[in-house]
């Protein structure tokens, strides 16, 4: 290896370290990200159901409609499917949602849960 390769690698192995060490460290901004704005949006066939606030208390939420029903679990600040009576039970790997825009689907059911922000969520960051 020559001074040239060397110095190379070492520019890759802090270029790289310079988008991993906020990862690591965690920018506090985004890791809270306005636990109390939070909801979810749960809707049945286009159509919205229920809005639940997202909150550290841990809480359930049934949801029983002609297509069948699923069952929620709010907690942490998120919302997950904990049960389902679909035949294939993909909504349950959708796992735990936390930040706005994640998504639950359960098609059988026509049921879609949605994380949106209460307020401040649709004004324009910055303008250029």
């Amino acid at each position: 290896m020559k001074r040239g390769d060397i110095l190379l690698i070492g520019a890759i192995v802090v270029i790289a370290l310079a988008f991993l060490v906020p990862r690591w460290f965690g920018d506090s901004s985004e890791n809270n990200h306005n636990d109390e704005n939070r909801v979810a949006r749960i809707t049945v066939d286009g159509k919205l159901y229920k809005t639940v606030q997202l909150t550290g208390e841990e809480q359930t939420v049934d949801i029983k409609t002609e297509y069948g029903y699923n069952i929620l679990k709010v907690h942490d600040y998120g919302i997950e499917m904990i049960d389902a009576d679909c035949p294939d039970k993909v909504c349950l790997t959708f796992g735990f949602i936390d930040r706005n825009g994640g998504t639950i689907v359960c098609l059988p059911h026509k049921l879609m849960v949605e994380v949106v922000a209460t307020e401040g969520g649709d004004e324009v960051d910055a303008i250029l």
